[in-house]
């Protein structure tokens, strides 16, 4: 990741996607343990459709607003697991990811608000009366740790305002029941981020069950 921020400085703070610049971290996505945990959740047959870079460094780590990731995804039947890998310590003092439990639960997107103000990460954010905040509880990790999250989970993350960075990367992986709408229309909008019909599928594990995928390459 240090090579990738040191060619695109950019992504001193954010990649939206890793792939598109790099392919090297399909190495990672390809893990065996990796992969089994996935499967475990999504089944045998599973695609890889993002892999991002959040880098939050020491005192001017943006802010994710609370949200469900299914709120900015082109993916139907909605389906993703999240694996959350953490290149640093993540602790509350650095911004380490937090979480509203059993939100997931009911599988349904929450109402969203359109939030362009400066220092956030993302542009979308649950509407407060939709939930406790008083209830959410903070993920850390040490260096290599890994957590998995759903697509409806309630999560988000404060600035980091300690003098340690707080990076972590991602991997998106979908069951292959699910299709990748590149040509849908999404909500997210964010200065130099690749737009969601850019994004490149592979396949990982099993078969394509929709049959409807466009996958590039298969691992």
């Amino acid at each position: 990741m240090q090579k990738l921020v040191e060619r695109h400085p950019e992504f001193s703070d954010y990649c939206s996607a890793l792939l598109a610049y790099d392919t090297w971290f399909l190495t990672v996505a390809r893990v065996p343990e990796i992969l089994e945990m996935v499967s475990q959740v999504l089944g045998d047959d599973v695609a890889l459709w993002n892999c991002s870079f959040f880098a939050k460094p020491a005192r001017v780590g943006s802010r994710t607003p609370w949200h469900q990731d299914g709120e900015y995804w082109p993916i139907e039947p909605l389906a993703t697991c999240t694996v959350w890998i953490a290149v640093d310590a993540s602790t509350p003092e650095n911004g380490c990811l937090r979480v509203i439990p059993g939100s997931h639960r009911s599988q349904q997107l929450a109402q969203h608000e359109e939030n362009n103000a400066p220092g956030l990460a993302l542009n979308l954010e649950l509407e407060r009366s939709q939930f406790d905040e008083s209830t959410a509880e903070d993920i850390i990790l040490e260096p290599g740790q890994v957590s998995l999250h759903d697509v409806y989970l309630y999560h988000g993350s404060e600035a980091n305002t300690s003098d340690k960075p707080r990076r972590g990367m991602t991997l998106r992986y979908m069951p292959t029941t699910s299709v990748y709408e590149h040509d849908r229309p999404t909500r997210f909008k964010r200065e130099g981020v690749l737009e969601m019909s850019q994004r490149t599928v592979y396949l990982m594990r099993g078969i394509d069950r929709s049959g409807k995928n466009n996958f590039r390459m298969r691992y």
